[in-house]
């Protein structure tokens, strides 16, 4: 059977639509500093954001299923103390919500932030989405315990210091899905466009210029040198084995392990 050209054409523009829509989501766990030392004020702000970071647009984001910190080998519960907050997005026209808190630093060390959130339902891919975030501050001079898993079900592990990058330092990760290595997996890879410091918003020439993409080798391990000062996030990207009903349906569901670092230039 043959469609007239205007069919076509039309359905064309709706898968590229589309496609074009499915641009990378990133979970995201963002501190008021990524280092603290001996004179600074010791009590920071944690923000958690669902996002496109280079395109700045931002998605609703309900109250996390689970979010904490581990320091010292001892994981604290953070959930309750985090309180939602409103933001708009930069061209004012649209409103969501994400979640706060502050915490005090006490000891010295490396302090693994990190969020489990509720499933988010993504209609424009047919699934469900949840990204397991981390973030690591480093303490008052002691660098211990940034490369400890926190156990979630998916993760990336820092084989790169996750701190004290300079603009074009090389970061190393390895991909755990249920405490294993997991291979071949893809890792998207996007800057923060409303990093500190930032003041000319980074414009992509074209649509790969978004999202870089990196795969893992044999042993759930991949590198990426960051071009420009700020914060970088890492997402590797899986199916869970298991289905989440929606409407009386099974969907289908993307896990994410998702890490943030920053980066600063060398003056």
């Amino acid at each position: 059977m043959k469609y007239p050209a205007t069919i076509c054409f039309a359905t064309i523009a709706l898968l590229a639509a589309a496609a074009g829509n499915a641009t990378a989501h990133f979970g995201l766990v963002l501190p008021s500093d990524d280092i603290i030392a001996q004179e600074d004020n010791t009590t920071i702000t944690v923000a958690a954001k669902f996002l496109h970071p280079l395109e700045r647009h931002y998605m609703e984001m309900e109250r996390p299923k689970r979010f904490g910190v581990l320091h010292n080998g001892k994981t604290t519960d953070l959930g309750p103390k985090l309180t939602p907050a409103k933001g708009k997005s930069p061209d004012q026209t649209q409103e969501f919500t994400w979640w706060r808190t502050d915490y005090k630093i006490r000891r010295p060390g490396d302090y693994t932030f990190f969020l489990e959130p509720t499933p988010y339902w993504e209609p424009a891919e047919d699934k469900y989405i949840i990204h397991y975030t981390k973030v690591c501050v480093n303490a008052l001079g002691l660098e211990a315990g940034w490369d400890e898993p926190v156990g979630l079900p998916t993760e990336i592990i820092p084989l790169t210091r996750p701190y004290g990058l300079w603009t074009g330092n090389l970061f190393s990760g390895q991909v755990l899905v249920d405490g294993k290595p997991a291979a071949g997996v893809e890792v998207e890879i996007e800057y923060l466009n409303e990093s500190p410091g930032n003041i000319a918003v980074i414009q992509p020439p074209a649509d790969p210029y978004v999202t870089q993409v990196v795969k893992t080798d044999a042993n759930g391990v991949f590198h990426y040198a960051m071009p420009k000062a700020g914060w970088w996030g890492f997402a590797a990207l899986t199916d869970a084995p298991w289905t989440i009903t929606r409407d009386g349906a099974p969907k289908s569901v993307e896990l994410g392990a998702v890490y943030w670092v920053r980066v600063r230039d060398m003056r």
